[in-house]
């Protein structure tokens, strides 16, 4: 009796297993009234004796049974992501491979390159982001003339109403259209308003504020003329380090020049007699200074910046970083900053603030609202900030630390057939003057630059290689912020960088506006550390996103308090 009763259980669980199985099969196919039918019919015949009940299932379900299981045990780990037509990521393994046509869903995981790349076994792969556009982002589009859409002329400078002779001087060195941001940018600045502009490295940033600060001081002087002895500082620009005071001297002096506008520069690694020496024929209309430099001649009276109009904060993730908070915070208690637009008019006047950066720390806000209302700063704000640059090759090699010295000699050979500047990056001085040493002995011309040295000397050195003496420039970050590098086409990574920042800076230096085409990263990747990074730079490249964890707001816009200043506008 026992032995009867075990026998029909077992029948039972097999029969209501494979009945389990049909119905997950056939759900989809059949209705549910058949589905409970075939049920029932099972049920009526487990029940109906305890002979053995066979039941023959067909060969073609049989098969469909087993490829249902072997789907529901399989994990798939590889998505095809690969469809015809040009490539973003390009790996060795082509499987890895994904089209620019493809986009990813939004709870899909990426399947990463580097996704093994800690492990000693993936030395010698790599991965590339391809270039999917050829003009920079900022640049503005043309419609197509084979579009059937009526032709839209682009805008040229004159939109703006400035000085023409400012637009002739534009003219004059082939700048002729404006970029995106220098269209946000130009008319709010012209407005009085204060300006948050934030925008991807290469976009045009100079130009954007030094444009209507020009143009607003001529007009000034032509209502209020007055002689050198009584003319104070009316625009400051801060910048970080004293080659990107040098260069944005050059270019604001190169646009004022037809209005007889003063523009002077006192940069850091100069003693107090160098300082004051630069104000011994009397103030200028545009100072450019480093923080240190501007505040050794506010300590020293030799400046005063009580009647400032324009207040420009260059490089704003530098300047707002620990080194340099401190000296800003002082510098901004020496001035009046206007907290509304009715303060930028009139006869006593505030200064306009333009804070301007490629990417922003989380203290900007804190140190700004010492000095003006948050809620007055307009943010002029790029759609490709934070993302990587889509029209720059960027290649990431898991390479052995000892193997990349030859890496960089076979790319320094490619670049020098094809005529490119090149910049070699290093986390360190030492490792500069390690790898020029070692160059050196392979014969390849190159100039260094790092911080160790004579400031005097490092802005020599970034000249001769703005000029053309050589083609290789061997250098710390303090290459990577701001500096005029467009005939580099070629950025070498020989140290990664440490952070999504850095990355961001060092490749803003290829592929710049007005600069030439095709230009290429190369990162060599050795630490495990550099590998985390690396992933989180591939995942972003391949949803198409931003870098994590770059975006900091300084505040919210005020609607209201814009629309009172509309109306007092």
């Amino acid at each position: 009796m026992l032995w009867n009763y075990l026998v029909c259980t077992m029948q039972s669980v097999k029969i209501g297993r494979c009945a389990f199985l049909i119905s997950k099969l056939f759900s989809s196919q059949l209705g549910w009234g058949q589905i409970a039918g075939v049920s029932a019919c099972v049920r009526r015949v487990t029940t109906a004796g305890s002979q053995p009940v066979v039941i023959r299932i067909p060969r073609r379900m049989q098969e469909r049974i087993e490829n249902i299981k072997q789907m529901q045990s399989k994990k798939f780990d590889k998505l095809p992501t690969v469809k015809p037509g040009r490539l973003l990521i390009k790996s060795k393994n082509p499987q890895l491979n994904q089209s620019v046509g493809y986009t990813l869903g939004k709870f899909e995981q990426p399947v990463l390159t580097s996704k093994g790349w800690k492990s000693n076994k993936a030395l010698g792969d790599y991965f590339s982001i391809n270039s999917i556009q050829s003009a920079p982002p900022s640049v503005l589009k043309q419609k197509d003339e084979g579009d059937g859409s009526a032709s839209v002329p682009q805008k040229t400078f004159n939109c703006f109403n400035i000085c023409p002779e400012l637009v002739e001087t534009l003219h004059s060195h082939n700048i002729i259209h404006p970029t995106t941001v220098q269209m946000q940018t130009i008319p709010k600045i012209l407005k009085g308003r204060n300006i948050l502009c934030a925008a991807e490295t290469g976009s045009g940033k100079t130009l954007a504020y030094l444009l209507p600060i020009i143009h607003r001081l001529q007009a000034d002087s032509q209502e209020e003329p007055f002689t050198n002895s009584e003319r104070n500082i009316r625009a400051v620009v801060i910048v970080p380090s004293r080659e990107l005071a040098e260069q944005v001297t050059s270019v604001a002096r190169s646009i004022s020049k037809p209005f007889g506008l003063v523009v002077k520069v006192t940069g850091g690694g100069r003693g107090v007699g160098n300082i004051k020496a630069a104000f011994t024929h009397g103030q200028p209309d545009v100072l450019v200074a480093t923080p240190g430099a501007l505040l050794k001649a506010l300590w020293k009276r030799f400046i005063n910046l009580t009647e400032l109009n324009f207040l420009v904060i260059d490089e704003a993730d530098t300047m707002f970083d620990k080194s340099f908070a401190g000296m800003l915070e002082n510098i901004l208690s020496h001035t009046k900053v206007a907290s509304r637009l009715s303060d930028t008019v009139g006869l006593v006047r505030k200064a306009q603030l333009v804070v301007v950066g490629a990417t922003f720390p989380g203290g900007v806000g804190e140190v700004l609202s010492k000095v003006t209302d948050l809620a007055s700063m307009v943010t002029v704000k790029s759609r490709m900030l934070h993302h990587l640059m889509p029209h720059v090759k960027q290649t990431f090699l898991r390479v052995k630390g000892a193997d990349k010295i030859l890496e960089l000699h076979q790319a320094l050979k490619k670049a020098e057939m094809e005529h490119k500047g090149v910049l070699v990056f290093c986390n360190s001085a030492s490792t500069v003057n390690w790898l020029g040493y070692s160059l050196e002995e392979m014969s390849v011309r190159h100039m260094r630059l790092q911080g160790e040295m004579p400031a005097t000397m490092r802005e020599g050195t970034f000249r001769s290689f703005q000029k053309g003496s050589v083609d290789v420039l061997i250098c710390t970050d303090i290459a990577s912020r701001g500096l005029d590098t467009r005939r580099v086409g070629l950025i070498v990574n020989y140290d990664f960088p440490e952070t999504h920042t850095d990355y961001i800076h060092r490749a803003g230096r290829v592929g710049r506006a007005g600069g030439s085409e095709g230009g290429e990263v190369l990162s060599f990747v050795t630490q495990p550390w550099d590998v985390e990074l690396v992933q989180r730079i591939e995942t972003a490249a391949r949803r198409r996103t931003s870098l994590p964890g770059m975006e900091s707001e300084i505040q919210k816009p005020s609607h209201e308090t814009d629309f009172k200043e509309m109306k007092e506008n």
